[in-house]
């Protein structure tokens, strides 16, 4: 489900209207996590740590208004939920696009991630087989312990969806710590609203 934003009531109007039509409308910025304590649920309840991260960065996601605004032609639409866009490896070392519907009960995402998993590993090429707008366009990078990343993007498709990457978990000063990189459209949000995003995942990493 979806509803229009009204845009001429909006407080962004002016900073939707002066970002939409820029050549590269989004921005971007890294952060280091820490996950010590998830790791060790994820240890203790035998619970995968990649899809207990995604599912509590999608739960962030979800809580934060902004994160929810997609642009369809001149419109602006706020979807009820986003859901997870990851891609999934392959033995042969290729990936396909998966589609992850979000549920605020772990056991009902890590169920239906499982079930996506499983489809994309038994095919084969990207899978891209519909896109979708009430999406968070997700990958990982656990081999690689980045400070930085950019996204291959075609300017001349219609996206605004944001785009969150994470990457190799690595111990600093008894800490697990997982750099996390974070591409959201500018018309649609700001870096007050990336952190939110931040300090909401950070905040449920840290529940015990």
């Amino acid at each position: 489900m979806k509803t229009e934003l009204d845009i001429a009531s909006w407080n962004r109007k002016e900073h939707f209207q002066f970002f939409l039509n820029f050549e590269e409308p989004f921005f971007g910025l890294t952060v280091e996590v820490d996950c010590s304590i998830a790791y060790e649920k994820c240890k203790k309840e035998n619970i995968s740590f990649f899809l207990y991260y995604l599912y509590l960065s999608t739960k962030a996601v979800n809580s934060i208004e902004n994160f929810r605004y997609r642009i369809e032609g001149d419109k602006v639409y706020v979807y009820d939920k986003i859901n997870a866009a990851a891609t999934i490896s392959r033995p042969d070392h290729t990936f396909g696009f998966s589609h992850i519907i979000y549920d605020e009960e772990l056991s009902n995402f890590i169920e239906n991630a499982e079930m996506e998993i499983s489809r994309i590993r038994s095919g084969s090429g990207l899978m891209l087989e519909e896109v979708r707008q009430n999406e968070i366009h997700y990958s990982a990078i656990p081999w690689i312990k980045f400070s930085s990343l950019s996204h291959s993007r075609s300017y001349s498709n219609e996206d605004s969806c944001p785009k969150i990457s994470f990457g190799k978990l690595t111990q600093e000063n008894w800490k697990l710590i997982m750099p996390v990189s974070i591409h959201v459209h500018h018309a649609l949000m700001d870096g007050y609203h990336v952190g939110l995003y931040i300090e909401k995942f950070q905040e449920l990493l840290n529940e015990d």
